[in-house]
């Protein structure tokens, strides 16, 4: 499983196994997980949308939409 992640134009994909994540990690621990990875600061992700894919067990990180 991996949590896909869209930042700074980019998209990034990180398996659990290098985050330490597992199906019961919360939103915030996901954050901070991805935010250890990537060397950026927690508080770059604070705002983010983590979408659970149930399928897959995926996941996604990504900027919340801003319509209008």
């Amino acid at each position: 499983m991996v949590v896909h992640v869209r930042y700074d134009g980019k998209s990034v994909d990180l398996p659990f196994q290098d985050l330490d994540l597992g199906d019961l990690s919360t939103d915030l621990q996901v954050r901070q997980a991805v935010a250890n990875g990537l060397n950026e600061p927690v508080s770059k992700f604070t705002h983010y949308v983590v979408d659970r894919n149930t399928n897959t067990g995926d996941i996604t990180l990504r900027p919340q939409a801003v319509f209008g």
